[in-house]
């Protein structure tokens, strides 16, 4: 069933707590490197602000010690900033997510007013779910919105409890977390055929559970990235210095032998002397990476096999990049793929982190269905689990 949105609340000279998903990549001063979180929530918040509200924004930034001096770049300053400049409306920022300055600025705040609290993870109660700090949080405001798609499958006080405080018809998600629950459904209920799955990435393990959730769907799941060489080990192969993991040749055995052929490993591998920028690299043909090579990317053939596998898709999901793509030399792989999923007809999902970061960099994510903004929570749910931030919002 749909779930109750933000549309579907009453909004005019009310407060609304957005859990939203702020927790952007930092540039090594503490600016924000890359706005796509924020410009994500965009919509849900001009939503609110059109039809009379006022906002109260929460959200985590980084993973905060407890420590102040060491947790002082995850405070949310620059982030406030940030959305003051994209939604072109004053930004007020608090000092702290519950006390003093977050209750006397909410309690002024009037109609059409932006805050932005502190980084709620500065708060204990957060991590623990804690009721006490969740009462005191749902107390700034008159309803509550979930815009966070990247937390949904944290049970954290401000996904779950501080919901849990306000009345169901209070209650709401956002129009970013209706879209990827939409996508989602489409993936899990009905897609279209032929529905292939790209994997990427380091680990197998990583990926085991939606990697077997989606062999029972999918018409073809395509592999790349270091996961590559685990399952090329398995099967017995050389692969040189390239990454494996050693205690999961079983499990990549297992995942080929019930996939039913499902699985296209490579053809053909870019490798190099050094896993870097500036190394020697050469293309090799076939399942083998020569002794003393890294395995680094996939090869000319690999590219253009499953680049034609994507275009005659009706339904693609994407996780995971097909190489070092960060280095230039490294990166034709992913770069294909994306173009691959640009220039499809068919539905096409990119499911967060890495995939999420290199379609933003190689300029296609307007024209790839749906760019997920969260890694975790996309592959979690693609796994079919059920997450207690959405069971808590009621449905339409």
């Amino acid at each position: 069933m749909p779930k109750q949105t933000v549309r579907d609340l009453d909004v005019k000279g009310k407060k609304v707590l957005v859990r939203v998903d702020f927790n952007v990549p930092q540039t090594k001063d503490g600016a924000v490197a890359d706005d796509r979180r924020i410009r994500s929530a965009l919509p849900t918040l001009k939503d609110v602000l059109d039809r009379g509200g006022s906002l109260i924004l929460v959200s985590h930034l980084g993973r905060p010690t407890g420590d102040p001096a060491a947790d002082a770049p995850f405070k949310l300053d620059t982030v406030a900033a940030k959305l003051q400049e994209l939604i072109g409306r004053p930004v007020e920022k608090a000092d702290d997510t519950v006390g003093p300055s977050a209750k006397k600025l909410a309690a002024d705040l009037k109609p059409g007013g932006i805050l932005v609290l502190e980084n709620v993870r500065f708060n204990k109660g957060e991590k623990k779910g804690d009721p006490a700090f969740a009462k005191e949080l749902a107390s700034l405001a008159d309803a509550y919105v979930n815009d966070a798609f990247g937390t949904c499958h944290r049970d954290e006080a401000s996904m779950v409890a501080v919901p849990e405080q306000f009345p169901s018809e209070k209650r709401a998600i956002g129009f970013l977390v209706e879209k990827e629950l939409k996508i989602l459904d489409t993936l899990l209920k009905n897609p279209k055929s032929p529905y292939v799955a790209v994997m990427g990435g380091a680990k197998v393990s990583d990926k085991i559970l939606v990697m077997e959730t989606l062999l029972k769907s999918v018409d073809k799941l395509l592999v790349g990235g270091a996961m590559t060489y685990t399952f090329l080990k398995a099967q017995g192969h050389g692969i040189g210095k390239s990454r494996v993991e050693a205690d999961k040749l079983d499990v990549a055995r297992n995942l080929l032998d019930s996939a039913g052929g499902k699985i296209v490993l490579p053809v053909d591998h870019l490798i190099a002397d050094k896993p870097e920028a500036g190394a020697q690299t050469k293309v090799v043909d076939g399942p083998e990476i020569p002794d003393g090579w890294f395995g680094m990317d996939i090869g000319p053939k690999t590219i253009a096999l499953y680049s034609q596998i994507i275009l005659e898709a009706g339904t693609v999901v994407w996780n995971g990049p097909m190489g070092m793509f960060e280095v230039e030399a490294f990166a034709k792989g992913t770069k294909a793929v994306a173009l691959a999923l640009a220039e499809s007809p068919g539905v096409t999902a990119v499911g967060g982190g890495e995939s999420a970061e290199a379609v933003e960099k190689f300029g296609y994510a307007d024209k790839v269905s749906h760019v997920s903004t969260g890694g975790g929570a996309f592959l979690e749910s693609l796994e079919g689990k059920q997450f207690n931030s959405l069971k808590v919002i009621p449905d339409r």
